[in-house]
C-alpha cells in the first residue's frame, strides 16, 4: 500500500488532526483560551449584537407539544445521513467500477492523468451542500426553540447572531481546506511515480499498483470531508439538545 510520511501527536478535533497528518501545515496548541480567541474574531458591532441577544427578553409563546422535539430529531438524523451519504457515495471520490472485461490490475488512464482542479471543485461543491442544508436546519431548530420557554428561546436568538457574525470566519477557514489538500495529492502521485521508476530501473516488480495513489487520496479526502461535517454539525447538536431538554 502506498505510504507517505504523516505527522502524529496533535490533539484537537478530528479535522485538525487529519489535516496535520496529511499536509505540511503546522497545528500548534492554542496560546489563548477559546473565549479570548473568540473576542478577537468579533468586531465591536458583532459584540454589541451578541450582547443585545443575551440581554433581550424572549417573547412569551404558547407551550409547544413535546412531540415536536421528536420530529426535529428525526429531521436532524435524516439531514445528517443525507450529507454523509453525499460524501461517501460521491462519484468523484468513489473508486471507479471496472467492467468484467477490464482486469482490475490495469491502471485507469483517466484517473492517472486527472488534475487536482477536479477534486478542488468537488470539495467546494460538497462544502456548499453542507452549508446550505445545515443553515436551513439551524433556522428550523431556532424556530422550534422560539416556541419554548423564554430562557430556551433566548438561545435561538444567540445562535442566530453567532451564525451571522461567525459565518464569514468559518467560511474563510474551511474554504482553505481544499487548497491544503493539493500538496498531499501531488505528493502521493510523485511518491508512486518514484517507486515505479525505481522498480523499473532495478528490473524488479513494483511494490505498488500503478494508479493506486489516487484511491488513497480519494479515501483521505472523504475522511476530511466527514470530519468537516462533524465540525459544522456541532451547532445543530447543541440546538437539538436544548430543544429536547426543554
Amino acid at each position: 500500500m502506498l505510504q507517505v510520511p504523516r505527522r502524529t501527536g496533535f490533539s484537537g478535533p478530528t479535522l485538525v488532526r487529519l489535516l496535520a497528518r496529511l499536509t505540511d501545515a503546522d497545528a500548534p496548541s492554542p496560546a489563548s483560551s477559546l473565549s479570548s480567541q473568540l473576542s478577537q474574531w468579533l468586531g465591536w458591532a458583532d459584540a454589541i449584537a451578541l450582547s443585545s441577544a443575551l440581554k433581550a427578553n424572549a417573547p412569551a409563546m404558547p407551550p409547544a407539544s413535546g412531540a415536536a422535539g421528536g420530529t426535529e430529531a428525526q429531521e436532524c438524523a435524516r439531514v445528517r445521513a443525507t450529507l454523509a451519504a453525499a460524501i461517501v457515495e460521491d462519484t468523484t471520490l468513489a473508486s471507479r467500477r471496472r467492467g468484467p472485461s477490464r482486469p482490475s490490475a490495469l491502471p485507469d488512464p483517466v484517473d492517472a492523468q486527472v488534475d487536482y482542479a477536479v477534486y478542488r471543485q468537488r470539495y467546494l461543491t460538497l462544502q456548499q451542500t453542507m452549508e446550505t442544508a445545515i443553515g436551513t436546519l439551524r433556522a428550523r431548530l431556532r424556530a422550534a426553540l422560539s416556541a419554548r420557554a423564554p430562557g430556551v428561546a433566548k438561545l435561538a436568538m444567540v445562535d442566530a447572531v453567532m451564525e451571522r457574525v461567525l459565518g464569514a470566519r468559518e467560511q474563510a477557514l474551511l474554504g482553505a481546506v481544499p487548497t491544503m489538500l493539493e500538496p498531499h495529492f501531488q505528493r502521493l502521485r510523485q511518491t508512486e511515480a518514484a517507486a515505479l521508476a525505481e522498480a523499473q530501473a532495478a528490473g524488479q516488480p513494483a511494490a505498488v499498483r500503478r494508479g493506486a495513489w489516487l484511491g488513497v487520496f480519494r479515501k483521505d479526502m472523504q475522511s476530511v470531508l466527514l470530519a468537516e461535517l462533524d465540525i459544522r454539525w456541532q451547532p445543530v447538536e447543541g440546538l437539538l439538545a436544548a430543544l429536547q431538554d426543554s
